[in-house]
Order: C-alpha cells, then structure tokens, then sequence
C-alpha cells in the first residue's frame, strides 16, 4: 500500500525550480516526499507544493488509479485543511496534493463549531495528522459582509447571521489594534482563529503540548496563487523558513 506523499503517474513538466531549506535540510520541490511524519515537515510538503503550483510546475501526486486503490482501505493524511470555502481555495491544488495527503474542512470564513472542531480533532488523534492549518485568503467575502453588516447594524438574512457574528470577534480585535485594511483584518482574524481553535478544544491543545501537533494560519493571496504564514504554534517548532513563490519567481 502506498504511503500518502508517494509520487503519483501524472508528472507535470519537466523543469528546474528553486530548492528551500526547512531546518537545515532541502526540500526538493520538483519532486514529492514520502508522507511527513512531524509538523515541520508537513508544513514544509505544503509550502513545496504549493511552490510547484505557482511557478506552474505541478506534479499532481496521488491522483492516479493506482493510488486510489491502495487508499481505498484507509487514509492517513498528513495535514488537516480548515479552509474557507470560497471556490478558489480549492486546497488539493493549490498545495498540489492528491488523495488521502489532506484532511479538509471548509466553511465560510474559516468559521468554527462543534462539527469543524469534531472533526479536527478525528483526523489529530484517531488518523495521527501531525499539522492543522488554518487557510484563509485575501478579500475574503464573509470578512467584508460581517464588516458590512457591524457597520451598518443590519444582520444578515438567514443562517449567515452565524458566519457574522463568528467573525465579528476578529473585526473587534482589528479596531482595537487600529487596523482598517481588509486583507490586514483577515490575518488577525485567521490567527483568531488558530487562538480560538486552540481554546475551544482541549484534545487539541494536549496534541500540540505534547509535540505530537502543530497549528498554522495560512493566507492565500487569489491572484499570485500563493501562501504565506501569518500565526503558528508552536512558532519556533512548526514555522520553519522557506523562500516565498514570489521571490522565486523573480
């Protein structure tokens, strides 16, 4: 049975990419590594696909027949994706993963309840996925309608009224701090968001205390299509520097 970071049979095309350092140890990203087994190297797969994707170089690992097989009788992804679910998130690409490599929750804004926390807390303790990041992106449609609608004083119609109010928080802290840009309150409301996860579940707060998990904010930039870190914990352990996609290209 193949391991979930194994190459797939869909390379794309052939060309020679800068190689980051991640602790000391390159990460070759024309290539994919057996599945990280830590933080660190989970963080540092996602950074390197997501390197493939924007310099337009994707290997489109674990999306073949074959893998799909070998997965079908049980999944051990090495990275949980608690995502915003606006359609140009899509995580699996812009990571440049395949099947079985992430475990993906997705609401508007990068909301959390019960139902998200549950399920972070499945893929941390029962699947062992050793990272959760938390993805946000830049011009995020449900932090506009709940500035819109604490400006205005007008709720939402409908269930939107809890997207709002979970986001509302992170709007409070960013005038507290006296931010007004809205792609600067989306970082604070993403690394709100990894402190809120954080809080809210205690198993999830015992898997990073024991070194067996890492918790990143991620923000997805929509037209340069890459990623940057912006919250993680623990921050020396899990944020390891790697060259960013723009540098790369230039």
């Amino acid at each position: 049975m193949s391991r979930p970071g194994s190459p797939g049979t869909q390379p794309g095309p052939e060309r020679t990419l800068p190689v980051p350092t991640t602790g000391g140890a390159p990460v070759d990203v024309g290539t994919v590594s057996a599945a990280p087994t830590n933080p660190g190297q989970a963080l540092a797969e996602l950074h390197a696909g997501n390197l493939r994707f924007v310099t337009g170089a994707p290997r489109h690992p674990n999306q073949d027949a074959g893998h799909r097989a070998a997965v079908a009788d049980g999944q051990h992804p090495f990275a949980v994706i608690v995502g915003c679910s606006d359609s140009r998130l899509a995580a699996e690409i812009i990571f440049d993963r395949g099947l079985g490599d992430l475990f993906v929750v997705r609401t508007a804004g990068h909301t959390i309840g019960p139902e998200v926390l549950g399920s972070v807390e499945y893929a941390v303790t029962v699947l062992g996925t050793p990272l959760v990041v938390v993805l946000g992106h830049d011009s995020c449609g449900a932090v506009q309608a709940a500035r819109t609608a604490d400006a205005t004083g007008t709720p939402p119609p409908g269930h939107l009224c809890a997207v709002v109010d979970a986001v509302v928080p992170s709007l409070r802290r960013a005038a507290a701090e006296g931010v007004d840009d809205i792609d600067r309150i989306v970082d604070i409301h993403i690394a709100y968001t990894v402190e809120a996860m954080l809080g809210r579940s205690a198993v999830l707060a015992a898997e990073v205390a024991a070194g067996r998990c890492g918790v990143v904010g991620m923000s997805y930039r929509l037209t340069a299509g890459e990623v940057r870190t912006v919250a993680a914990v623990p921050a020396g352990a899990v944020d390891t520097p790697v060259p960013s996609a723009s540098a790369a290209l230039a």
